[in-house]
């Protein structure tokens, strides 16, 4: 009889949120919303301690988690988006340099949540190949575009979305109409350069006032350029508010997971192109009413490789065991606070603009340690950063005799075949303990991990960042013309 009572004490303890939870499991299949923008780093998001002003994903982040370790596998906006609708890393897909292509034989997130009724759209940046492996219902905001009436379009906008905020309101209406699931892809090319569309923003942002990165100059170029990508920002924020507030009047937000995402860092030194938090960490917010709890965080280690086998599970479907990510519904649902050991990283340089002729980058994470192994460190790293007229300011810095500068503008250039970090201690990664005896055994179980896992993948190191060409739009004779023409001191840009 004890044990009779205790069972129905328990029963009766289950909380508001269990009770939701097995209400949603129920219910008919959630909607899906992604959204993501392009070139910013995860640190500079209001909720996670920056200085951007981003109100509207400050507020989903107190309607559901926010994810402090999420990571993806490459920092360059084309193998990242094949990463996120594959399911799969780069190398292993083929989609691993910048202007790439998955092969014809992989599947994408369209290929799994169609036969389980969806229509998956997106809408925005696309930068994936080819159209068979990724068939998405497609739209992309034009000059002769309707916009919405002011009374649906949410934040005002000074400037055109690449987001189409008239499809995706169609797509809305006819769900909300017909009960039919969708997942939409709501691709933004913000905070990406040229920083143009922030101008309305910028008056929010004193270049002064600004606290810059440890590994960041202090130049009058530098802040004024630190400003108008924080308005880009801002600009962002105001396109996912304008989103969200389409979904309200749809009433579609009860039964839809939404995810919000930042993409690889920012186009500053040690942030894109790079291997470094800065350049893999991305934010992840997530709201699914009744299923993730209001306000809440969690600190797993999790990758956009996840967010095809989540949305899978969510829709009802089984994910493919072809798929290198595991679904983060356990996470999500605060049923576990651990999704993974290790977290993985990969840079080819080669074919990127003003880029070396190759210098390739591997990385693996632990919840405290990061291992980045620069496979030609006698190489020197530059590109198209080395042109900009903040960077210019740096270098004049250190000819001036600014040992700081010089510094800054060394390490950008010159790295070590082996860097460690402990990120927890040093989270901007700044020294280096890889030849440290009392990090030993962190090193080798970090580099055993990361062995393992280029193993799994196929990559071959420095022969498959040699192998890029055959990869990237044009194959290996056009791509190669095309590199003569964007050599550092060649007219691209």
């Amino acid at each position: 009889m004890k044990i009779i009572t205790s069972i129905i004490a328990v029963c009766l303890a289950i909380s508001p949120l269990a009770t939701n939870l097995r209400a949603a499991d129920s219910a008919t299949p959630p909607n899906l919303v992604f959204i993501i923008a392009d070139d910013c780093t995860y640190a500079d998001i209001g909720c996670y301690g920056g200085q951007a002003l981003t109100p509207h994903i400050d507020a989903l982040a107190q309607q559901g988690m926010r994810l402090t370790r999420c990571f993806q596998a490459a920092p360059m906006c084309s193998p990242t988006r094949h990463n996120l609708y594959t399911g799969q890393y780069p190398v292993k897909t083929g989609a691993y340099p910048n202007h790439t292509f998955a092969r014809d034989d992989v599947e994408s997130i369209v290929h799994y949540l169609q036969p389980l009724g969806y229509r998956v759209a997106l809408s925005g940046k696309t930068h994936i190949a080819p159209e068979s492996v990724f068939p998405f219902e497609y739209s992309k905001r034009g000059k002769k575009k309707k916009s919405l009436k002011k009374s649906m379009q949410g934040p005002e906008l000074k400037e055109p979305s690449v987001i189409d905020m008239v499809a995706v309101n169609q797509l809305m209406q006819e769900s909300a109409a017909s009960e039919q699931p969708f997942a939409l892809f709501a691709c933004s090319n913000e905070p990406h350069e040229p920083w143009n569309k922030g101008k309305q923003f910028r008056s929010q942002y004193d270049p002064a006032a600004l606290k810059l990165r440890p590994y960041m100059v202090d130049t009058p170029d530098t802040r004024a350029a630190y400003r108008d990508y924080l308005a880009e920002i801002s600009f962002f924020d105001a396109e996912v508010g304008r989103i969200l507030t389409l979904m309200d009047r749809h009433e579609l937000s009860e039964n839809t997971l939404v995810v919000v995402v930042s993409e690889q860092g920012n186009s500053f030194p040690f942030a894109k192109w790079s291997c470094y938090d800065a350049g893999l960490q991305s934010i992840m917010i997530a709201r699914w009413p009744g299923q993730i709890q209001p306000g809440s965080e969690s600190d797993a280690l999790v990758e956009y490789v996840d967010v095809c086998p989540t949305f899978v599970e969510a829709a009802g479907g089984t994910p493919a065991s072809v798929l290198d990510g595991k679904s983060m519904l356990p996470v999500l649902r605060g049923q576990t606070d651990h999704h993974k050991d290790h977290v993985f990283g990969i840079q080819t340089t080669r074919g990127i603009f003003r880029g070396p002729h190759h210098y390739p980058i591997r990385s693996v994470r632990n919840e405290r340690f990061k291992l980045i192994r620069n496979l030609d460190p006698d190489a020197t790293f530059h590109n198209t950063i080395n042109a900009k007229p903040w960077f210019q300011s740096w270098e004049e810095q250190a000819t001036a005799g600014n040992e700081r500068a010089q510094s800054i503008v060394d390490r950008f250039a010159n790295r070590p075949a082996v860097e460690l970090y402990d990120v927890e201690s040093d989270p901007h990664e700044l020294n280096n303990l890889a030849e440290d005896p009392a990090y030993a055994s962190t090193r080798s179980e970090l580099d055993a991990a990361l062995t393992a896992w280029m193993k799994s993948q196929g990559d071959l190191g420095l022969e498959t960042e040699l192998q890029a060409f055959s990869h990237m739009h044009g194959g290996n004779a056009e791509y190669q013309q095309w590199a003569a023409e964007h050599r550092p001191n060649g007219k691209g840009n």
